[in-house]
């Protein structure tokens, strides 16, 4: 029998339906989320890490299984969001590694080598890894197709079979390998996620569809055009192609065909980028960055004559950009994640230089964070995930940069808060590490908010509806009414500082200032002797940060 091989264009089209059929399943895959709070967003995170991935992947103009791998791995790390995105662009970074040097097919025995490199790649990406989660499910997918390939199979289509029916397997067992898992009566949804996407890989080999236009799926639009402002050293100094062509081509050639004019749109994509070619009433509207106007020019001119040429030398412009960016440089700057107009201002106020939008209900990718690192220009630079689901994408973030950048590892808005009133803008950036780290030691964060399905957790009874109360990520209360869930997660937090500490109140979007400052009287009439403050937040989804420190 010989071997069956997938090609490149195929293996395309198997990264671009496992997207589809995550962003079509996401929802479900969010639902698999152990805390039953309404920011379980897995799934989210895994289908905007695809998405980018496949942004990358349709600029690849070959079928090299090598570029396409490439392109993937590079397209999930800059757009990898929370801890499950970063798993996933590592698993990604892995197949690339093992596909170097691949020509225009995969064998059998390439994508066991890539399924092994992928799941080495993960398992190191996280400090300490546990077994019944994502890597669990890439393990045993690899180590199965491994077996299959050492036993002789030879067609690259079954061993996606292979794929699929370890995969399951290893979901299945994922409550079992991990107890939180089991009480909450859910799959691990990482490795769900991990395993949707390989079901897309199926059904591109079997040619399935969706049921929907996998094109209408995803309308990934343009990336955000930035002005001159959003502008960083690293920007100006990255210019591939120096000059910037327009023109219009006038009086075209009798013979000129909509081929014709196509194939010289392709001839300057080879040539540079930022490529607009528009044809319309006997004239063709012409925009290029190139490093040979002059080609282009003479390209052009074999359908017409051309006018109204400009041509601009980008680098020189960028030089005189580059020298202002680089004097107004600062020493040391601060950038932190947030959710809600009211804790922006209040981060703001205490010396964060750069906002990034973001929080429980989104994870920034690795490069939003990155660019934010640029934007502030600076030679040190702070940064507070203010989620432990964005620590590892602002980790990588810092290793990315060519700054030096240090990431706080605060978990909560809270954290950031009291991180940021530890900040010294005189002190150096190791100082400020300490003082800050030692900050977060010292406050207890609790949460408000709803329950989004009924579940069993930590020997509680939760139902749909339900206000639940969460301290240091454990749910501590369960109740019927925002103001009584608050009231007795002040109590319990309270009792862990003793009954003077110093409460913070941020209340979210859902909460009026009356009902806020409320809960606050009464609270400081139970304790007189604790100290507190009332502050809108603005946040969505969660009713009160609470900080007691």
């Amino acid at each position: 029998m010989s071997q069956h091989t997938i090609d490149g264009a195929m293996f395309r089209d198997m990264l671009v339906m496992g997207a589809a059929c995550l962003e079509k399943n996401k929802q479900t895959v969010d639902s698999m989320n152990v805390f039953p709070v309404p920011d379980g967003d897995t799934g989210t995170n895994m289908s905007m890490t695809m998405q980018r991935a496949i942004m990358e992947i349709k600029n690849v103009r070959t079928d090299s299984v090598e570029d396409i791998a490439a392109a993937l791995a590079n397209g999930a790390l800059k757009g990898a969001r929370g801890n499950s995105g970063v798993i996933l662009s590592q698993i990604f970074r892995g197949f690339a590694r093992a596909m170097k040097g691949a020509g225009e097919e995969i064998t059998p025995e390439l994508l066991s080598s890539a399924l092994t490199s992928g799941t080495e790649a993960a398992y190191k990406a996280v400090m300490k890894p546990k077994e019944g989660t994502m890597l669990t499910v890439a393990r045993m997918m690899s180590e199965a197709v491994s077996k299959a390939v050492a036993g002789g199979a030879d067609d690259a289509y079954s061993i996606v079979d292979v794929m699929l029916e370890s995969g399951e397997a290893a979901l299945k067992l994922t409550p079992d390998l991990l107890p939180v898992l089991k009480e909450a009566g859910v799959l691990d949804s990482g490795g769900m996620g991990l395993l949707t996407i390989y079901r897309g890989f199926k059904m591109a080999l079997d040619g399935e569809e969706l049921g929907e236009d996998i094109a209408g799926l995803f309308d990934f639009g343009k990336e955000t055009e930035r002005t001159e402002a959003d502008l960083t050293l690293q920007d100006v100094n990255e210019i591939k192609f120096g000059y910037c062509t327009e023109f219009f081509i006038i009086d075209l050639e009798p013979s000129v065909t909509e081929a014709e004019i196509g194939a010289f749109r392709d001839k300057l994509m080879k040539i540079g980028d930022s490529v607009v070619v528009v044809a319309d009433e006997g004239m063709v509207k012409v925009h290029v960055h190139s490093n040979q106007p002059g080609k282009v020019l003479q390209l052009a001119m074999r359908l017409g004559e051309v006018d109204k040429i400009k041509i601009e030398n980008m680098r020189e412009q960028n030089r005189k950009l580059a020298e202002q960016l680089k004097a107004e440089e600062k020493e040391l700057a601060v950038v932190a994640v947030s959710a809600g107009e009211g804790i922006d201002e209040v981060l703001k106020s205490l010396g964060v230089n750069e906002i990034i939008a973001g929080g429980q209900t989104m994870n920034p990718s690795i490069d939003v964070i990155a660019q934010a690192v640029k934007k502030v220009n600076a030679r040190n630079v702070l940064v507070l995930p203010n989620n432990p689901n964005i620590i590892m994408a602002a980790n990588q973030a810092a290793e990315i940069s060519d700054r030096n950048v240090v990431v706080i590892p605060t978990k909560t808005i809270v954290q950031g808060v009291s991180a940021m009133i530890a900040f010294n803008p005189d002190a150096d950036i190791e100082s400020n590490r300490e003082a800050m780290a030692e900050a977060i030691e010292n406050v207890i964060s609790g949460s408000v908010t709803f329950a989004v399905r009924d579940t069993q957790f930590e020997g509680k009874t939760i139902a749909e509806g339900d206000i639940i109360g969460i301290v240091e990520g454990s749910i501590e209360v369960v109740a019927d009414d925002v103001a009584s869930a608050a009231e007795q997660l002040v109590d319990t937090m309270l009792a862990k500082r003793g009954d003077d500490g110093i409460v913070s109140l941020y209340y979210g979007s859902d909460v009026s200032e009356e009902d806020a400052v409320a809960l606050s009287d009464k609270l400081a009439e139970k304790y007189p002797d604790a100290e507190f403050a009332v502050q809108f937040g603005g946040q969505p989804l969660y009713y009160y940060y609470i900080a007691v420190e």
